[in-house]
């Protein structure tokens, strides 16, 4: 976990010069060391930010939201207000951190390649023992076929969020077998969208390193900055989803 922590100004009571903060959480099987090349962009341009590890192989979902909430919350008393950037399942992660312990001051969601509708990929392979033992509780979880109670758990969407999604694959096999259309490897396009959002965008990326890919990272920063992305039409994947 990496952190550099926001700044109080003495004397005001309060945050009117509080930076803005950006919580990070990274995907299954990773670190916080993957989202390195965005905390430092996001670090650039000025946010104050939580690089956050936790064990994504151990616990199921609702387990997850109990160990990250606690550091989330006090790191977004220090700021203005607290975005979120997610990878892959980090963002049910997020969806989950926020139906229950949403900040006061939350500002914009960024989410790149969530399984939002699940994976094809789990719903094939989450009964086999090996998948089972490598990626735990949540793994099982990631499938395309959600029950009453995982759906309350991620609960709705009705904060501002983008989406980005990656047409791009280092799994060709995978790709071919088990995703149907446009796919990042992992995630199929479609199964990244989720009712609510605010945009989404497709960039050539794929699913394992589309969060150090510059121009994934430059769109992030747009959406955190303005609540869109660059391209014409942003802004009406609402109507659209």
């Amino acid at each position: 976990m990496t952190t550099r922590e926001p700044e109080r100004s003495p004397g005001t009571g309060g945050l009117e010069r509080a930076p803005e903060g950006v919580l990070l959480l990274h995907g299954m099987a990773r670190r916080a060391s993957s989202f390195a090349p965005m905390e430092r962009a996001c670090r650039e341009a000025g946010f104050a930010t939580l690089n956050l590890d936790y064990p994504s192989r151990v616990a199921a979902l609702e387990d997850l939201v109990d160990v990250v909430a606690p550091r989330a919350a006090a790191f977004a008393e220090g700021t203005r207000a607290l975005h979120v950037v997610t990878h892959s399942m980090g963002g049910l992660l997020a969806r989950a951190w926020l139906r229950a312990h949403r900040p006061a001051r939350l500002g914009r969601v960024v989410m790149l390649g969530p399984p939002n509708g699940g994976s094809e990929i789990a719903d094939r392979l989450h009964t086999l023992w090996a998948y089972r033992r490598f990626f735990g509780p949540a793994g099982a979880q990631l499938t395309t076929r959600r029950d009453d109670g995982l759906r309350a758990l991620l609960g709705r969407v009705d904060y501002p969020l983008g989406i980005i999604a990656g047409d791009r694959s280092l799994y060709p096999l995978e790709s071919w077998l088990m995703l149907p259309g446009a796919n990042d490897g992992r995630v199929t396009v479609q199964r990244t969208r989720v009712c609510g959002m605010t945009d989404h965008v497709t960039l050539h990326a794929s699913h394992g390193l589309m969060m150090r890919n510059p121009r994934v990272i430059d769109e992030t920063l747009r959406f955190l900055r303005t609540g869109a992305f660059s391209r014409p039409g942003a802004g009406n994947a609402r109507r659209r989803a």
